[in-house]
Protein backbone atom coordinates (compact mmCIF):
# COMPACT_ATOMS: atom_id res chain seq x y z
CA UNK A 1 0.00 0.00 0.00
CA UNK A 2 2.89 2.35 0.57
CA UNK A 3 4.20 1.92 -2.67
CA UNK A 4 1.09 2.65 -4.13
CA UNK A 5 1.01 5.75 -2.58
CA UNK A 6 4.44 6.85 -3.13
CA UNK A 7 3.78 5.70 -6.75
CA UNK A 8 1.12 8.09 -6.62
CA UNK A 9 2.57 11.34 -5.59
CA UNK A 10 5.61 10.76 -7.93
CA UNK A 11 2.60 10.50 -10.75
CA UNK A 12 1.25 13.63 -9.57
CA UNK A 13 4.73 15.65 -9.57
CA UNK A 14 5.16 14.31 -12.72
CA UNK A 15 2.38 15.36 -14.93
CA UNK A 16 2.05 18.68 -12.45
CA UNK A 17 5.70 19.94 -13.89
CA UNK A 18 4.44 19.10 -17.28
CA UNK A 19 3.07 22.87 -17.57
CA UNK A 20 2.49 23.64 -21.32
CA UNK A 21 1.93 27.13 -20.73
CA UNK A 22 4.29 30.03 -20.74
CA UNK A 23 4.68 31.46 -17.10
CA UNK A 24 3.32 35.22 -17.29
CA UNK A 25 5.65 37.70 -17.87
CA UNK A 26 6.19 39.80 -14.85
CA UNK A 27 5.20 43.44 -16.15
CA UNK A 28 7.44 46.11 -14.11
CA UNK A 29 9.25 44.01 -12.32
CA UNK A 30 10.74 41.09 -14.68
CA UNK A 31 13.81 41.69 -17.09
CA UNK A 32 14.44 41.08 -20.85
CA UNK A 33 16.47 37.94 -21.12
CA UNK A 34 18.21 39.99 -24.16
CA UNK A 35 18.50 43.63 -23.19
CA UNK A 36 18.45 43.13 -19.76
CA UNK A 37 15.43 45.91 -19.65
CA UNK A 38 12.64 45.95 -17.20
CA UNK A 39 9.61 44.73 -18.96
CA UNK A 40 6.81 47.36 -19.03
CA UNK A 41 5.43 47.39 -22.59
CA UNK A 42 1.85 45.15 -22.78
CA UNK A 43 1.75 45.77 -26.06
CA UNK A 44 5.65 44.98 -27.64
CA UNK A 45 6.39 41.90 -25.07
CA UNK A 46 7.39 38.70 -26.37
CA UNK A 47 8.02 34.98 -24.78
CA UNK A 48 8.67 31.82 -25.77
CA UNK A 49 8.90 28.45 -24.12
CA UNK A 50 11.01 25.64 -25.24
CA UNK A 51 10.10 21.77 -24.94
CA UNK A 52 11.67 21.40 -21.47
CA UNK A 53 9.08 24.30 -19.93
CA UNK A 54 11.21 27.17 -19.70
CA UNK A 55 10.31 29.91 -20.17
CA UNK A 56 11.65 33.55 -21.70
CA UNK A 57 10.76 36.85 -21.91
CA UNK A 58 11.36 39.81 -24.07
CA UNK A 59 10.43 43.50 -24.01
CA UNK A 60 10.02 43.78 -27.43
CA UNK A 61 9.67 41.21 -30.36
CA UNK A 62 13.21 42.57 -32.11
CA UNK A 63 14.72 41.16 -28.55
CA UNK A 64 13.23 37.80 -28.65
CA UNK A 65 14.06 37.48 -32.75
CA UNK A 66 18.17 38.69 -31.83
CA UNK A 67 18.00 36.55 -28.57
CA UNK A 68 16.57 32.93 -31.27
CA UNK A 69 19.73 33.72 -33.29
CA UNK A 70 21.54 31.25 -30.33
CA UNK A 71 18.40 28.86 -29.84
CA UNK A 72 18.14 25.89 -32.07
CA UNK A 73 14.77 26.06 -33.43
CA UNK A 74 13.98 22.50 -32.66
CA UNK A 75 13.98 22.88 -29.12
CA UNK A 76 11.23 25.82 -29.20
CA UNK A 77 7.95 24.87 -28.30
CA UNK A 78 6.12 28.35 -28.88
CA UNK A 79 6.53 32.08 -29.71
CA UNK A 80 4.42 34.36 -28.10
CA UNK A 81 4.37 38.13 -28.68
CA UNK A 82 1.61 40.93 -27.22
CA UNK A 83 -1.17 41.73 -29.73
CA UNK A 84 -0.79 45.85 -30.14
CA UNK A 85 -4.54 46.10 -30.49
CA UNK A 86 -5.55 43.88 -27.38
CA UNK A 87 -2.33 44.59 -24.86
CA UNK A 88 -1.09 42.17 -22.70
CA UNK A 89 -2.72 39.69 -24.61
CA UNK A 90 -0.10 36.75 -26.53
CA UNK A 91 -0.67 35.25 -29.85
CA UNK A 92 1.05 33.14 -31.62
CA UNK A 93 4.17 34.66 -32.72
CA UNK A 94 4.45 32.83 -36.09
CA UNK A 95 0.56 33.32 -37.25
CA UNK A 96 1.22 37.43 -36.24
CA UNK A 97 1.54 39.86 -38.96
CA UNK A 98 3.65 42.46 -38.47
CA UNK A 99 4.41 46.06 -39.37
CA UNK A 100 7.31 48.31 -39.29
CA UNK A 101 6.21 51.72 -39.15
CA UNK A 102 8.48 54.38 -37.32
CA UNK A 103 4.90 55.57 -36.00
CA UNK A 104 4.43 53.50 -33.42
CA UNK A 105 7.62 53.23 -30.91
CA UNK A 106 8.41 50.27 -29.78
CA UNK A 107 10.92 49.47 -26.68
CA UNK A 108 14.14 48.78 -28.71
CA UNK A 109 13.42 51.28 -31.07
CA UNK A 110 12.70 49.01 -34.31
CA UNK A 111 9.23 50.38 -34.70
CA UNK A 112 8.47 46.43 -34.73
CA UNK A 113 4.50 46.24 -34.01
CA UNK A 114 2.77 42.83 -33.51
CA UNK A 115 -0.89 42.01 -34.65
CA UNK A 116 -2.82 39.30 -34.20
CA UNK A 117 -3.70 39.12 -37.92
CA UNK A 118 -3.03 40.80 -41.35
CA UNK A 119 -6.55 42.27 -40.71
CA UNK A 120 -5.47 44.57 -37.64
CA UNK A 121 -2.05 44.73 -39.52
CA UNK A 122 -3.68 46.39 -42.60
CA UNK A 123 -5.54 49.02 -40.47
CA UNK A 124 -2.69 49.79 -38.50
CA UNK A 125 -0.49 50.48 -41.97
CA UNK A 126 -3.17 52.76 -43.50
CA UNK A 127 -2.98 54.78 -40.28
CA UNK A 128 0.86 54.54 -39.66
CA UNK A 129 2.73 53.66 -42.94
CA UNK A 130 5.21 51.30 -42.62
CA UNK A 131 5.75 47.85 -44.03
CA UNK A 132 3.97 44.71 -43.16
CA UNK A 133 5.79 40.94 -42.87
CA UNK A 134 5.10 37.58 -41.76
CA UNK A 135 7.08 35.35 -38.78
CA UNK A 136 9.53 34.11 -41.93
CA UNK A 137 9.57 37.52 -43.41
CA UNK A 138 10.76 39.11 -40.08
CA UNK A 139 13.21 36.16 -39.28
CA UNK A 140 14.57 36.77 -42.76
CA UNK A 141 14.85 40.36 -42.75
CA UNK A 142 16.53 40.57 -38.96
CA UNK A 143 18.97 37.82 -40.25
CA UNK A 144 20.29 39.78 -43.76
CA UNK A 145 19.86 43.49 -42.11
CA UNK A 146 20.82 42.89 -38.35
CA UNK A 147 19.90 45.69 -37.39
CA UNK A 148 20.19 45.33 -33.69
Amino acid sequence: MKSLTIFGVICILVLSSCNREPKPIEYGSEGCHFCSMTIVDKQHAAQFMTKKGRSYAFDATECMINYLRDVEPETVAMYRVNNYTDPGVFVDATTATYLISENIPSPMGAFLTAFANEDEANRAQVSNSGTLYTWTELEEKFEKDNPF
